[in-house]
């Protein structure tokens, strides 16, 4: 039997804020109750990252020393390094933890649209731009302000950032070339191309986003992308 189940992914801020991101799954009631549960250990370790994930978007990378991050998470120092073995190593996972909402949130759209994938894409983005408003345009993207911060000082970081970065840019190509399947969508640039700039478009309009604390350039970036230069 099929379920549909939402939850949320929390990342709590330094100041006390709380970012929600509400996931909608499909699961099978069979293969749920076959699946492993979850150990303590693990549960330390998505702790840890999820204290990562707040701290390095309020503070960033250099600016969160690694006691910080073991002090709100309440694991002893030689606990981490079993975990993740250098700050390093955890900057990349944090990262992957990181995105991984995001993209399960786009997959949940596109599956839910099967008619109009292009719709699906906007839907999604405009559920961004509603949570940056309500969380008054603070942190931004954490793939994009690591990418400025350390992206050619580290290459563990810098290699997971452009994992992360192609992960989402490959689920946005699918979507983009389903929707020119659908006659929805210009076929004369690739869906590759068009993924890319709307990843990369959308990346420095956020970065303008947060000097000007407005989602104006955010919303035109969508607008002309996806109801204009994407059309046919």
């Amino acid at each position: 039997m099929i379920f549909l189940i939402s939850c949320a992914a929390s990342f709590v801020l330094q100041d006390g804020e709380v970012l929600i991101l509400f996931l909608t799954y499909q699961y099978d009631r069979s293969y749920y109750k076959n699946m492993p549960k979850v150990t303590k250990k693990e549960l330390k370790r998505e702790n840890l990252l999820n204290q990562g994930v707040a701290m390095l978007m309020e503070q960033g990378y250099h600016g969160t020393g690694l006691q910080e991050i073991l002090d709100a998470a309440n694991i002893p120092k030689g606990s981490f390094y079993n975990y993740f073995g250098s700050k390093e190593n955890f900057g990349a996972e944090v990262i992957q933890h990181y995105v991984d909402p995001f993209i399960a949130q786009l997959a949940v759209h596109l599956q839910q649209s099967e008619t109009n994938a292009l719709a699906a894409i906007r839907h999604y983005f405009d559920e961004l731009i509603m949570e940056l408003e309500k969380n008054e345009f603070k942190g931004g993207c954490l793939l994009g302000n690591l990418m400025g911060e350390i992206g050619d000082t580290s290459e563990i970081c810098r290699k997971s950032l452009q994992s992360a970065v192609g992960r989402y840019r490959d689920l946005l190509q699918s979507g983009l070339a389903k929707a020119q399947q659908q006659g929805t969508v210009r076929s004369d640039k690739s869906a590759e191309e068009m993924a890319d700039l709307l990843i990369n478009t959308w990346q420095g309009a956020l970065l303008r986003m947060k000097i000007e604390k407005s989602s104006a350039p955010v919303t035109q970036c969508c607008k002309d992308l996806l109801e204009d230069f994407f059309k046919p």
